[in-house]
């Protein structure tokens, strides 16, 4: 089989367009790279069926909280609960910087993630702490938690932007926040 070789000046001297139409011809078939159409379609029914459906149960919930909840409670594991809650923090932000030292782009998740635990502790630690601590708790959100996860949660979507404007296939007429899945 012969096969015609593009030489580097050729391929240099090739307009955006020419370079993605070439591209596409050069990947695999989607049916190589993709799961099949049909377990795509059972899962993203199933998972948007769990998340539409548990919004709508939240709802209730929420409600019925804010009304049925005591002010003040005393809690058990009160020590485990955040010890764990912490171990579970250092180890996001543990795996956020190797992810991120080894240059992966896997690192968009744990830095999304580690941004969250990050509101979620600021959050936790202003509304359960006692009265004469509460400035503290906020200092320390402002100064320290809020920055970071800031920080984490921009440079995840950053990222995802750029990973999805630098994919050779994508259209630049097409913003990174409205490309479509391939599947």
């Amino acid at each position: 089989m012969a096969i015609d070789r593009l030489s580097d000046a050729e391929i240099q001297a090739m307009s955006d367009d020419e370079r993605r139409a070439l591209i596409r011809r050069l990947q695999l078939p989607p049916e190589r790279v993709l799961p099949r159409p049909e377990l795509v379609r059972i899962h993203r029914r199933v998972r948007l069926t769990l998340m539409v459906g548990g919004s709508l149960a939240l709802i209730p919930w929420i409600v019925y909280l804010a009304v049925s909840l005591p002010s003040d409670y005393q809690a058990r594991n009160w020590t485990v609960t955040w010890v764990g809650f912490d171990i579970l923090l250092v180890a996001m932000m543990a795996t956020t910087a190797y992810l991120g030292w080894k240059r992966r782009g896997l690192l968009i998740l744990p830095a999304f993630g580690t941004g969250l635990l990050l509101l979620v502790d600021a959050w936790f630690d202003i509304m359960t702490a006692d009265a004469g601590d509460v400035w503290l708790s906020v200092g320390i959100a402002l100064i320290g938690e809020l920055p970071l996860a800031a920080l984490q949660i921009s440079g995840a979507l950053l990222l995802f932007k750029f990973l999805t404007e630098a994919h050779p296939l994508a259209d630049p007429a097409i913003s990174a926040w409205r490309t479509r899945m391939p599947f």
